[in-house]
């Protein structure tokens, strides 16, 4: 009697996937480690994993149409003397000239300043693009100083020390030489056309003594007119957002990994930090074991994509969020009306990353002067405009469902987690039970 074994089907590993294989082939034939743009790419827990809690007979909900829900916030109300005021939660993260082209900074302001925000400047300098078209615009400060200055400190509406960004804490930040056009190389004293990179440290401290000494020096610069941000990467929240609060900041910003980067290695993007969704519970605990919750405003950023994000994660203890890979999608990066000159490129328009080449069809991650002409300040600023528009009624009806009348109302009890690790993570329970992991029974 003979046995035949039919064949079986061929397996792949899970460890050494299609994308591993390729990118240990890449590495044998080139020797340099990869680079790209954008934010993590791997699937970790996020806010998909909460679910809202709304209102029924146990919670009374609010009449959407009748019934106010107000979104206003106010940053910056420890030490300055102007505080900003916004008309919504929801502000546009720091993206730099040169990363960006000017016509994309313009419509970033434009966007902002028709629905009630701020907009941030990212590393490189103040354009007149931006400061003309932001109503409210916070100046960051780099360790690399590019562009900085103490004429644009004053005519900034905030500034934001930026210590650490979720793509990369720890690590510094590039501009490749292909965009460094004249202007670029000017407003950051650089050689045109060489590659730069940004110090992973500020100069002039080697730790949180050195902090607040600079921001001291900072709000003498600028009269203590000014609102001083820390940005801190997704590394280590409790005992950084602890640091900066003790530093003096009046707003701390707190960047997870799904943060987006113009440039940096791959490996940093998809190996170092920590989600959003880790970092806003500790950080929150911070602030009230200082007993400055609500005093030192805390902006939450890294993914955020819609209002229901928006709302979970002012749930989670923050006073605002910041977007930068979806403010860039509303002004019409990876279109997929560009498709055909993405695949040109080597990819396709939901997975264009490689922003640090300057060829971005659409015009936004560039500086070439005939690819920057495809972006229409006024439409794109418009654009921004109603996604923004549509994150803050989403936001609000969701309150409202939960029976709140402001967005601040929010709070851990209006959540649950359809996840284990996403429960641990933020700090509510696990959907249907009553027990969130790491603090008490099942």
């Amino acid at each position: 009697m003979s046995y035949h074994n039919p064949p079986t089907t061929p397996r792949k590993s899970a460890t050494f996937d299609e994308y591993a294989m390729s990118e240990i082939r890449r590495a044998a034939a080139t020797g340099i480690y990869d680079i790209r743009g954008s934010g993590a790419k791997r699937k970790v827990p996020h806010f998909d994993d909460l679910l809202f809690l709304g209102a029924s007979i146990s919670r009374y909900p609010l009449e959407g149409y009748r019934e106010k829900c107000d979104t206003s916030v106010v940053l910056g109300t420890r030490f300055a003397k102007k505080p900003i005021e916004l008309k919504i939660p929801i502000t546009v993260a720091g993206m730099s000239f040169g990363s960006l082209s000017g016509p994309a900074k313009e419509a970033l302001g434009r966007g902002a300043t028709l629905s009630g925000t701020s907009t941030t400047t990212g590393d490189g300098g103040m354009t007149e693009e931006e400061r003309g078209h932001s109503k409210h615009l916070v100046y960051q400060y780099l360790p690399s100083r590019y562009g900085m200055n103490p004429r644009d400190l004053r005519r900034a509406d905030a500034i934001e020390i930026v210590v650490g960004q979720g793509a990369k804490p720890g690590g510094g930040g590039m501009l490749l030489g292909q965009k460094i056009s004249d202007r670029v190389a000017e407003m950051r004293t650089l050689p045109k056309g060489i590659d730069q990179r940004s110090a992973c440290r500020h100069p002039d401290w080697t730790g949180p003594d050195d902090l607040e000494i600079k921001i001291l020096e900072i709000r003498e610069i600028t009269d203590w007119q000014k609102p001083i941000y820390v940005k801190i990467g997704g590394a280590r929240p409790y005992y950084d957002t602890a640091l900066a609060v003790k530093a003096g900041a009046d707003v701390v910003v707190l960047d997870g990994m799904q943060g987006g980067t113009a440039a940096t290695q791959e490996v940093f993007i998809e190996h170092v930090g920590q989600p959003t969704l880790a970092c806003i519970r500790p950080a929150v605990k911070a602030l009230q074991d200082l007993g400055m919750h609500r005093k030192v405003q805390l902006i939450v950023s890294g993914g955020i994509r819609n209002g229901a994000d928006v709302a979970k994660a002012l749930a989670l203890g923050a006073d605002a969020v910041s977007v930068g890979t979806a403010a860039l999608i509303a002004l019409g990066d990876n279109d997929p009306r560009w498709e055909d000159e993405y695949q040109k490129l080597g990819t396709t328009a939901g997975a264009y990353d490689d922003w640090h080449e300057g060829k971005d069809p659409a015009g936004i991650t560039t500086q070439d002067v005939e690819l920057m002409k495809r972006v229409d300040p006024i439409a794109a600023g418009r654009r921004l405009a109603n996604y923004l528009k549509v994150m803050t009624l989403e936001a609000q009806t969701i309150a409202r469902a939960c029976g709140k009348n402001h967005l601040h109302n929010l709070e851990p009890e209006d959540l649950c987690a359809l996840s284990i690790e996403a429960a641990a993570m933020a700090g509510v329970p696990l959907a249907g039970t009553s027990w969130v992991p790491g603090k008490g029974p099942f």
